[in-house]
């Protein structure tokens, strides 16, 4: 069935509708460069609100299997591609992603000239859009009508609404398997749930024992658990919306909690400092973005997935930076002085992407040990 894809500057693409029958559908439009892993960015609560362009041309060639879903369900607004594979090749393919959209209600369109998509999103920024089978007024009253993603509280809509705790798995091939033994008592760590993903727990139950809780927790439930540490998960859209967050950091900090906060924890963090965060031109999503480790020169290839960013000149005399993006020079890490806290801005469990930087969950562990609460 033909569809089109409506954008704010008046931009109109045509192309073929896919995935489930939305005549309607509306977001913030972005752009993905890794060129695997499109369930996991699917699946990956931190696109809530947002429409997804992967500019890889060829996307559902192995198909989607359950085992690789980073949440329950599909947060992105829909998916945009040059074409979609109509046969998968791979033996842990369980169905199709046409099947696979279909059934989390989640359209898509495919047949678009995602280059000139790119390259236009890449000029002007992101954009607001819509898309589906509906007419064109149609659409463009859908454009109007956006709100996108700043000045909206997205972690809302994402974050568990209770409390659990995660089973301590520990995998023969994964980075801790050593370390963590049955011998070895796992740290304790009460993880925010900002929009969380799979992938991050997996990392964090190789070090811990790990309790989940919602956004809007208190900090002094969390305190009163005495955890070894206290984890910032990522999650979507505006940090300056997630208006509890930087009061309980800024406990956990006076409290000497350790903290390790990633991509909207990473500016959450900088918030809690008295920071200010800024929204990027198109973001950065994808899973091959360079980063420099500038306290040893070493290059990380790394998995990202924001809109907004940490301002380091604002948080001088605070902070230490730890990390920059050598695509644009924003600010990628961070460690707070005088107290047992960090961030990224990257995800280093990279679901999907390389594993460069997942030494920073032993850097989490190694600050757990450095002393009791």
């Amino acid at each position: 069935m033909n569809a089109l894809l409506v954008l704010a500057d008046g931009s109109v693409f045509e192309g073929e509708a896919i995935g489930a029958d939305v005549p309607v559908s509306s977001g913030e439009v972005v752009f993905h460069t890794g060129l695997s892993g499109y369930q996991e960015v699917l699946t990956d609560p931190s696109y809530a609100g947002q429409v997804i362009t992967f500019t890889t041309p060829h996307i559902g060639n192995y198909g989607v299997t359950k085992s690789d879903n980073e949440s329950p369900k599909v947060f992105a607004r829909g998916v945009i591609m040059r074409e979609i594979a109509r046969r998968r090749s791979n033996w842990r393919s369980q169905e199709p992603l046409d099947v696979f959209l279909r059934a989390r209600g989640v359209g898509g369109i495919t047949g678009i000239d995602t280059r000139r998509l790119t390259r236009l999103l890449r000029d002007t920024g992101s954009l607001l859009g819509a898309f589906g089978t509906a007419d064109l007024a149609t659409l463009q009253a859908a454009v109007a009508a956006e709100q996108g993603t700043a000045g909206r509280n997205l972690v809302a809509e994402v974050s568990t609404q209770a409390p659990y705790d995660v089973a301590n798995t520990i995998h023969a091939n994964t980075m801790h398997a050593q370390k963590t033994t049955s011998a070895t008592k796992p740290f304790s760590v009460v993880a925010y749930d900002f929009g969380m993903k799979q992938t991050i727990l997996r990392c964090l139950s190789e070090i811990a024992d790990v309790h989940v809780v919602p956004a809007r927790t208190p900090a002094s439930e969390v305190i009163a658990r005495q955890p070894d540490g206290v984890f910032l998960l990522n999650g979507p859209g505006d940090p300056e919306m997630v208006v509890d967050a930087p009061a309980n950091i800024r406990e956990f900090i006076a409290a000497d909690i350790p903290v390790f906060g990633i991509c909207l924890g990473h500016q959450l963090l900088g918030l809690a400092l008295g920071g200010r965060t800024f929204k990027l031109p198109f973001g950065h999503h994808g899973a091959n973005h360079p980063v420099r480790d500038v306290t040893t020169g070493r290059v990380e290839i790394t998995s990202q997935n924001h809109n907004f960013c940490v301002d380091p000149d604002s948080l001088a005399g605070k902070v230490d930076v730890t990390h920059v993006n050598l695509n644009d020079n924003t600010n990628e890490g961070m460690v707070v002085r005088g107290a047992r806290a960090f961030s990224v801005q990257y995800h280093p469990e990279a679901g999907p992407g390389p594993h460069d930087s997942r030494y920073l969950f032993e850097r989490f562990a190694a600050m757990m040990r450095s002393g009791g609460n």
